[in-house]
């Protein structure tokens, strides 16, 4: 309860700083300056932290306490040595001067000028490769923050204050985390449609990791890979579900350098290792990567763009991710590329989730031909139909698509989940009862009446490999059937009281008594209405 509460304040305070900026810019520009200055605050504090632990052995009280004992140490004949014990820990090393907790004190003091904040910037990414071009995304120098030297430092100024609100020092790192987290999720709430690119629903995260991670929970150095990852959240939903997750290797890829970057501090926001990142910067389709060292991988999880251009040039046939299937998916629809791509990258006894639109499910042609040597490989193993309007950019119906590399069987478990939401304002939402009831019926993987339908072979070859969800499981709701003879003589009680009321208010009308001859005839008239 006391880590709902100290989330929720956390929240509460780094999404005030929103406020500052949101007169200025939308908030796909205000979420690089607020994600940014957080981060930073996060590399800092926490480098404070560990600085006094290695001098005291001990947890500071406040990170000023921690930035003194570190300055008098740095005076001493042992300060290089422990710059040098700092950099091997971190992969950076802070000068005082370049301190949030300087920093905060100098805005307070109305001292503060960015040019520092961006020299700290510069120092990170330039002492690690894994830093390389982490802030280029934080113009500090942008006429949005107003006209001038003064006016831009000083909006600067004011965010840093507001952040330096957040208590970082007695938040854990699933704290701080899950904040980062729930700040994206507004990002991309207010932001709409361009939302998609980064950020997929904390419920169909959930559904897509627990089917991916089934069966592999207490595997050892579990390996999960997302080719699209945006801001890396369905990534780190495995350590949730892993009771080894200090071992998992994560592997992802984003086309989007900004999208990329926040990836990266999601990561490390979380408490992840840098030896455990492998995130690359680059275009999935174009170029495959993965391709040295480890190249498969326990889980794979997807949520790439949906029905997505692509140049489905002819040299991708050769392409070992494509060429067994002799066509390529189509130019207009890379849903396919991305399948097959996830799918080669998958182990023998891993297990692949992807969310993509159901199109993917019935459409003919090349897509056709790729669908039916899956289905003839065993490789679909279930197909989840979701609510409409979960996500932030579409309003599209979406399937989950669950893949195995190889398997004995060829049947396929259709689960409809269409009608598993509550009604949210913006999006539909799925809570965790309904998430409960999808992992179930995966998991018993046999035929519940309206809601699952395990299809075999020879069933879905009959369909001429249509996996249209409708096909397959019948939620059709029969509306009851009305009996004539009730309905008649319901009606005639109703007849009956009616008049029976009405004769009720008119002999009342009829006692009435007054000497205002006006009101009687009114009354009358009335009367004689309701009798005609």
């Amino acid at each position: 309860m006391a880590e709902m509460e100290n989330s929720k304040d956390l929240i509460s305070v780094l999404w005030s700083g929103a406020d500052i900026l949101r007169s200025k810019m939308d908030a796909n520009e205000y979420k690089n300056y607020l994600l940014g200055i957080i981060f930073y605050k996060y590399l800092s504090d926490s480098f404070l932290i560990k600085v006094y632990d290695m001098i005291c052995d001990d947890k500071p009280q406040t990170l000023k306490e921690a930035l003194d004992v570190y300055v008098k140490e740095l005076e001493s004949e042992d300060g290089e040595e422990l710059k040098q014990g700092m950099k091997e820990e971190c992969h950076y090393v802070i000068e005082p001067e370049l301190t949030y907790t300087y920093f905060a004190d100098a805005a307070r003091n109305n001292s503060f000028n960015r040019e520092q904040l961006q020299k700290a910037f510069n120092n990170i990414e330039q002492s690690d490769p894994i830093f390389a071009d982490l802030f280029a995304d934080i113009d500090l120098y942008s006429n949005r923050l107003g006209t001038g030297d003064q006016k831009q430092s000083d909006t600067v100024a004011s965010l840093i204050k507001e952040i330096d609100k957040a208590d970082l020092l007695n938040s854990d790192a699933e704290i701080l985390g899950n904040a980062y987290e729930y700040l994206i999720g507004q990002f991309a709430s207010e932001t709409g449609k361009k939302a998609g690119e980064f950020y997929t629903p904390q419920a169909v995260s959930k559904i897509l990791t627990r089917i991916a991670i089934a069966g592999q929970e207490e595997k050892q150095g579990l390996s999960v890979y997302d080719p699209c990852m945006g801001s890396g959240s369905l990534l780190l939903n495995a350590k949730k579900y892993a009771k080894y997750s200090q071992y998992i290797k994560y592997y992802g890829q984003e086309l989007n350098t900004s999208t990329y970057n926040l990836a990266r501090m999601n990561m490390f926001l979380h408490g992840i290792p840098a030896e455990n990142q492998n995130l690359r910067n680059g275009d999935t389709l174009d170029g495959d990567w993965p391709t040295d060292e480890e190249t498969d991988f326990n889980m794979v999880l997807m949520n790439p763009p949906y029905s997505a251009k692509w140049t489905a040039a002819a040299g991708f046939l050769q392409d070992e991710r494509f060429s067994d299937y002799g066509v390529l998916a189509p130019k207009s629809k890379a849903d396919y590329a991305f399948l097959l791509h996830g799918l080669y990258h998958l182990k023998n006894n891993g297990t692949m989730a992807i969310v993509l639109p159901h199109g993917v499910l019935f459409r003919g042609a090349a897509e056709g031909k790729i669908r039916e040597k899956l289905l003839r490989s065993g490789n679909i193993y279930a197909v989840i139909g979701l609510p409409a309007n979960l996500f932030y950019n579409t309003s599209i119906p979406t399937c989950i698509i669950v893949l195995k590399k190889h398997r004995d069987g060829r049947d396929v478990l259709f689960i409809d989940a269409s009608k598993k939401f509550d009604k949210g304002k913006k999006q539909n939402e799925m809570t965790d009862v309904h998430i409960n009831e999808v992992i179930e019926l995966y998991s018993k993987r046999e035929t519940v009446e309206k809601e699952s339908f395990l299809a075999s072979f020879e069933e879905i070859e009959k369909n001429d490999f249509n996996l249209n969800i409708p096909r397959y499981v019948d939620n059709f709701e029969k509306e009851e059937e009305i009996d004539l003879n009730d309905l008649l003589s319901e009606m005639k009680k109703t007849d009956d009281e009616l008049e029976k009321t009405q004769g009720e208010f008119l002999s009342l009308l009829r006692d009435l008594t007054s000497t205002d001859d006006a009101i009687m005839k009114s009354l009358d008239e009335l009367i004689a209405k309701m009798e005609g």
